[in-house]
């Protein structure tokens, strides 16, 4: 089954602090969910927010490289996907990957996207189990870029998730475009937002390049370039060479069989263009990627924006229309 999504589409250690979420109202907390990786005992970190009303469903979030968790609820009041699906009836967990945030530090070297992934699947398995308070029938997992490739590697091995919304990912990439973005990376150490004494093997973005390297050619306010700037954080090198390469390159995704919701920026310089993926419209979009998954997939390609959708000007109209997948195909 293939569907596409117009541009314009339908618009245990849990930590004790509670807030309301106002713009959905929401009851917000924080979780940090034990996990054991790599041998050791780690700790995941999530924001757990559900709407008024109570969800059974929840989505999980996870950012990409040099993002955290703040990337799917940023704080002008415009520009939260979590705001946005606790409005539409979904409770959601907005995770800092280990190595990021309030999570884990592992060291750099070991921490891969299969890591990430078996991380990930065990806080699925508390979100099911009640383990961080109560427990959800129905769960969703969805990844920006890096997090899109964690999330596809978690759905492929463990099959245990009623959906998955990949964003800022395709299976054809734009060579140019993400040699540009990699040439803005940097040793977090050299870095003064996280100093000389930050963990050897963890990258971030040098100062002043993540427009360039996220959302160009789109807009962006200069105040959300410097909301970008100040809630950076880093990724490890391993993580991305064998998360990004399963889940681009082989393809891993074809073991999903469960719904799927591709979004892009239509001008995402790393995924998007003649000799990668064409993006222009969901229509091009899903021709591209359908072939990829083993289960039924809809496609959203929002205007003019570059690579990290959540901050365009539109996004709006890709948090409606991921809210809208999610209630047909997964259900509240």
């Amino acid at each position: 089954m293939r569907y596409s999504l117009a541009a314009g589409a339908v618009a245990l250690l849990v930590a004790s602090s509670l807030t309301t979420a106002s713009a959905a109202g929401a009851t917000c907390r924080d979780v940090y969910a034990p996990v054991h990786v790599l041998g050791q005992r780690h700790t995941m970190h999530g924001e757990l927010c559900t709407p008024a009303g109570g969800a059974s469903t929840v989505q999980v979030l996870v950012p990409g490289a040099t993002y955290n968790s703040a990337y799917w609820n940023y704080s002008d009041g415009k520009h939260s996907f979590r705001a946005a699906q606790n409005a539409a009836g979904f409770a959601t967990l907005t995770v800092d990957r280990l190595g990021t945030g309030a999570s884990s530090r592992p060291l750099a070297v070991t921490l891969t996207g299969f890591v990430q992934a078996d991380a990930l699947h065990q806080v699925v398995r508390g979100l099911r189990s009640g383990a961080y308070g109560r427990s959800f029938s129905k769960v969703i997992t969805g990844g920006h870029s890096l997090g899109a490739a964690i999330a596809v590697l978690e759905a492929g091995t463990y099959r245990d998730v009623d959906g998955v919304l990949v964003t800022g990912m395709t299976h054809r990439v734009n060579p140019a475009g993400v040699a540009a973005a990699f040439a803005n990376f940097v040793p977090a150490n050299l870095d003064r937002k996280f100093g000389l004494l930050y963990p050897v093997g963890y990258l971030t973005t040098a100062p002043g390049t993540r427009y360039e390297s996220f959302h160009a050619p789109g807009h962006l306010d200069p105040s959300l370039e410097e909301l970008e700037e100040s809630t950076k954080d880093v990724f490890s090198a391993t993580e991305a060479a064998d998360g990004l390469g399963a889940a681009v390159l082989l393809p891993y995704s074809l073991l999903i069989d469960v719904p799927v919701m591709v979004a892009v920026g239509s001008r995402d310089t790393a995924v998007c263009g003649p000799l990668a993926t064409d993006c222009s419209t969901a229509e091009t979009l899903l021709d591209a990627e359908a072939p990829y998954y083993g289960g039924p997939v809809r496609a959203f390609s929002l205007p003019d924006h570059g690579h990290s959708i959540n901050l365009a000007p539109n996004a709006g109209e890709y948090y409606a229309a991921a809210a809208a997948w999610a209630a047909r195909e997964v259900g509240r």
